[in-house]
């Protein structure tokens, strides 16, 4: 993947996995445009880089992104990058009845269906100017935490979306990368112990390893335990299933009766 003289459009930008990339990248000389739900998170991005782009916007609300799309198309005509990374992490428990069931979708109408939703809405835009997508979806596509079974099913999605896309899209001109982090250390996984079988990467070294793997042009990036998650999902699923779950058993919120 060529990184620099692009035009970024980031999702989820604001903060965590999002924000280092958007760093990373304004570091290079790219335009970079983030987005997120909150003004006044944005609003601190802005004050903190402001060569950053910002822009409010939802990508679990099809009207805001429908939005977003003709004001990017508009304002940024070469935008050639668009990376799917807004996503929420929930930790539930599954033994009993849940009250509210519009928010036990949340994580799937953000991080599956806003990564879908993004990708046709901008998909013109990135094939007139043969661009890149980057889909980041999880190591946990491979093996669930099952402390947060809704979150690994929707990047379980994400990964398989992604495989169909990269075939549709080949002859398109438009890259298609997949982006699979391991535990990394951001508000999303602060529930998740140190020190455990679970090892949390920082930003910094998700960011290093990633930009080592766009320079080599590979289209699967699985940094740090994202590689054995993949290959003990091959010999020792069983294995690797049962040592999740004994990790992540005590982040099961506790049923109220």
């Amino acid at each position: 993947m060529k990184i620099t003289d692009r035009t970024i459009l980031i999702t989820g930008g604001s903060a965590g996995i999002g924000l280092a990339f958007a760093r990373k990248f304004l570091e290079l000389g790219n335009e970079v445009i983030v987005t997120g739900r909150r003004r006044s998170s944005l609003d601190e991005v802005k004050a903190s880089y402001p060569k950053l782009h910002t822009i409010q916007s939802d990508v679990a609300d099809p009207s805001q992104i429908s939005s977003l799309a003709q004001r990017v198309k508009a304002d940024y005509p070469k935008l050639d990058v668009l990376m799917n990374n807004a996503g929420i992490m929930r930790h539930r428990s599954l033994r009993g009845r849940t009250a509210d069931l519009d928010e036990l979708t949340s994580e799937l109408d953000i991080n599956v269906g806003g990564v879908i939703r993004a990708t046709s809405a901008f998909i013109d835009i990135l094939t007139a100017n043969r661009g890149t997508l980057i889909n980041v979806s999880s190591a946990l596509a491979f093996v669930p935490l099952s402390s947060a079974p809704i979150y690994c099913a929707t990047k379980a999605a994400v990964h398989s979306y992604t495989q169909s896309l990269r075939f549709q899209l080949e002859e398109s001109g438009v890259e298609v990368i997949e982006l699979m982090p391991p535990a990394v250390k951001t508000a999303l996984s602060s529930h998740i112990p140190e020190g455990g079988p679970v090892k949390l990467m920082t930003t910094d070294e998700l960011v290093k390893q990633t930009f080592a793997a766009f320079k080599k042009d590979k289209l699967e990036i699985r940094p740090g335990q994202a590689n054995l998650l993949a290959l003990m999902r091959r010999v020792a699923p069983g294995f690797m299933n049962r040592q999740l779950w004994k990790a992540s058993k005590s982040l099961v919120p506790i049923e109220v009766r």
